[in-house]
């Protein structure tokens, strides 16, 4: 199953980026560019979701389902 989580993504001031979620707690990522900071992160957070659901059952479901439709925000260099 296919979950939404929101990530928030900064730039630093050392030059890279670096993504948090409050969906899911304790996720911190940091990458060169955004994409590999999303790739980081994605693992970041199914690792996190499978440490808890071995714990609880529970663990996603306070996250929503991904849709076959569904907004995303596309970052375009130019």
């Amino acid at each position: 199953m296919e979950h939404i989580v929101t990530i928030h993504i900064e730039k630093l001031p050392e030059g890279v980026y670096l993504a948090t979620s409050d969906d899911i707690q304790g996720l911190v990522a940091q990458g060169r560019t955004i994409q590999e900071t999303l790739e980081i992160a994605r693992d970041v957070a199914k690792k996190l979701l499978e440490a808890r659901s071995s714990t609880t059952d529970a663990a996603a479901d306070h996250l929503p389902e991904a849709h076959d439709r569904f907004d995303y925000p596309l970052v375009v260099a130019t």
